[in-house]
């Protein structure tokens, strides 16, 4: 048997308050003349956090669109605008929720790789080291500021890049920075983590090293989801961790269900990850019934409504477009279904599925 020899992020600090470090942690990273470029999700133009940003020289700061997940399209423009006004750059810092961070890991990959970003939907195609990059995540749940993946919704496919080059080579973990965030957004990036650690526990693909993670994981949203009542500090720490726990036990695991017909309906309908995930969530009893059932606790008990009839009225053409991008996450469905799951999950049985969706 062949062992995954899977790449980590470089270094990580952790902490309230840890963000002020931020000046002094990419200092001996500083390229003469050359800017660090910060990524950061349009929600925070005009608020405080920009102010707090260590700005120095040329440095530039992109307020970056994350209504719809990232496209290949809109990687591709940005690093092209950068390569023409700066040639190369120092680093690129993505500061958000996942999507902020699939950019700045995106962006950074594509300084120092040539044609788009969609020619890297895959896994292990990118050829060269991006520029230097650091993840600082604003939202808890999504694992992006540890995965090996940036996912991205490109002319023909939802799919990552997926390889060794992709782990950001620093990330900050400031539980500050989650605080008041829109509760719906709090609960939809949570339950991303929260399925992800169900689908990584009952996958084929688990072991020992997946499992330990995954359970911490899922330790600490049952602490936040199921046995808070009220949001305080202690839940943004939690969560902050489940996110990186998580993370990490999809590393040397992989998701399921949830994600494969999810992906599907970023691809067509633009359908946020987390959302998307919560949407699918709702009717995979027949593959999870333990943590759907608690799941559904979990939108009770924290008062979250998940969107329902969001296929209705799509035409077959489109039906075939989202079952063409689900099926195309093999890793995925073997992980939850085994090596011969094409036998299970038939395109007639995810058409049935997309129905109730």
């Amino acid at each position: 048997m062949k062992f995954r020899n899977f790449k980590l992020v470089g270094y990580v600090v952790y902490g309230r308050g840890s963000f002020n470090q931020l000046d002094e942690i990419i200092a001996p990273h500083r390229k003469e003349c050359k800017p660090m470029v910060f990524l950061v999700d349009h929600f925070f133009e005009g608020k405080p956090l920009v102010n707090r940003i260590p700005f120095r020289g040329n440095d530039k700061v992109i307020f970056v669109d994350v209504t719809y997940e990232p496209k290949t399209t809109y990687v591709d423009t940005l690093a092209q605008q950068l390569k023409e006004e700066f040639g190369t750059l120092s680093g690129v810092i993505g500061i958000g929720g996942g999507s902020a961070m699939d950019l700045a890991k995106a962006v950074s990959l594509m300084m120092n790789n040539t044609g788009s970003s969609a020619d890297y939907q895959g896994w292990d195609l990118v050829k060269q080291p991006g520029v230097y990059k650091v993840g600082i995540p604003t939202l808890s749940g999504t694992g992006a500021e540890v995965s090996r993946t940036t996912v991205l919704t490109g002319p023909t496919k939802k799919l990552g890049m997926n390889s060794d080059f992709t782990p950001f080579d620093q990330i900050v973990l400031d539980p500050e920075l989650t605080a008041n965030a829109p509760a719906n957004q709090r609960f939809y990036t949570g339950m991303d983590c929260y399925i992800h650690c169900i689908e990584s526990l009952e996958g084929t693909f688990l072991n020992e090293f997946s499992k330990s993670y995954g359970e911490k994981a899922l330790e600490l949203c049952r602490d936040v989801f199921v046995k808070t009542d009220g949001w305080n500090e202690g839940c943004d720490d939690k969560l902050m961790m489940a996110s990186y726990a998580g993370g990490m036990s999809i590393a040397y695991s992989q998701v399921g269900v949830a994600h494969a017909v999810s992906y599907g309906l970023s691809y067509l309908l633009g359908t946020k990850h987390g959302i998307g995930n919560c949407i699918v969530m709702n009717h995979l009893e027949e593959y999870y019934p333990a943590g759907v059932k608690e799941f559904k606790y979990m939108v009770e008990k924290n008062k979250i409504d998940i969107p329902t009839g969001i296929c209705k009225g799509m035409s077959e053409e489109d039906f075939d477009k989202m079952i063409g991008v689900s099926m195309g996450m093999k890793p995925l469905w073997e992980n939850a279904l085994g090596k011969n799951w094409e036998t299970i999950m038939t395109r007639e049985k995810l058409r049935e599925l997309y129905g109730r969706l």
